[in-house]
C-alpha cells in the first residue's frame, strides 16, 4: 500500500504548482460551473474528512455495517465502481454529492496549507487503520449507505479523487495562463 507516499506526491504536486499563485489566482474560475484550483482543494478536504467519523467509529467498535455490506459481490461491483468513477483520467464529468459541494466561491488564503496539514492528518488516520484494512472491514461510502466497499477501496478512492483534482486545478491553471496572457 503506497497510500502514504501518493498522498506526499499529490501533496508537494499541489504545493509546487499552485503554491506561487495569488489568492486571486488560486480562486479565479473561468466560469460559474467551474471550481477554481483553491475549491478542488477545499473539496478534497470537505470529502475526505467526511470519512473520518467512519474510521472512529471503526476505532471504538462501534460501527456497523449496512446489510448489503455482507454481499460480497455487491461490495466488490460497487467498490470497483466508484473507484472507476473517480479515475484521473477525466474523461466523463462528474456531478459530487451536495455534501462533498466546497463550501464557498471565495477560499481564503491559507487554502495550501490547510490542504497540506489534511494530508499530514489523512495518512496519520489511514496509518491507524491496518487492523481493519487485514480483516477486509467494509463501510459505506459517507454520502450514501447503500454503496459499500472495503476500507482498502475506500482509501485507494480517496487517492485516486486526489489525483482526479489535481488533474483538474492544472486544468485550471492552464485556462488562468492562457486568459492572463492576453
Amino acid at each position: 500500500m503506497s497510500w502514504s507516499r501518493d498522498i506526499d506526491k499529490i501533496t508537494k504536486d499541489f504545493n509546487s504548482q499552485f503554491g506561487h499563485l495569488s489568492i486571486e489566482q488560486l480562486n479565479w474560475k473561468p466560469n460559474q460551473q467551474t471550481w477554481s484550483i483553491a475549491q478542488n482543494m477545499e473539496h478534497l478536504i470537505v470529502v475526505n474528512e467526511t470519512y473520518y467519523p467512519v474510521l472512529a467509529s471503526l476505532n471504538i467498535k462501534t460501527y456497523k455495517t449496512p446489510l448489503i455490506g455482507k454481499i460480497g459481490f455487491i461490495v466488490s461491483f460497487l467498490g470497483k465502481t466508484v473507484l472507476n468513477a473517480v479515475k484521473p483520467d477525466r474523461k466523463k464529468k462528474m456531478k459530487t454529492f451536495s455534501i462533498w459541494e466546497p463550501t464557498k466561491s471565495e477560499i481564503n488564503d491559507d487554502i495550501l496549507k490547510r490542504f497540506e496539514n489534511h494530508q499530514t492528518i489523512l495518512k496519520q488516520k489511514i496509518d491507524a487503520s491496518k487492523e481493519f484494512i487485514e480483516k477486509g472491514v467494509v463501510i459505506s461510502s459517507p454520502a450514501n449507505r447503500n454503496i459499500v466497499y472495503k476500507l482498502e477501496t475506500a482509501f485507494d478512492i480517496i487517492i485516486s479523487h486526489e489525483q482526479r483534482h489535481l488533474e483538474q486545478a492544472r486544468e485550471i491553471l492552464l485556462l488562468l495562463t492562457k486568459n492572463t496572457s492576453h
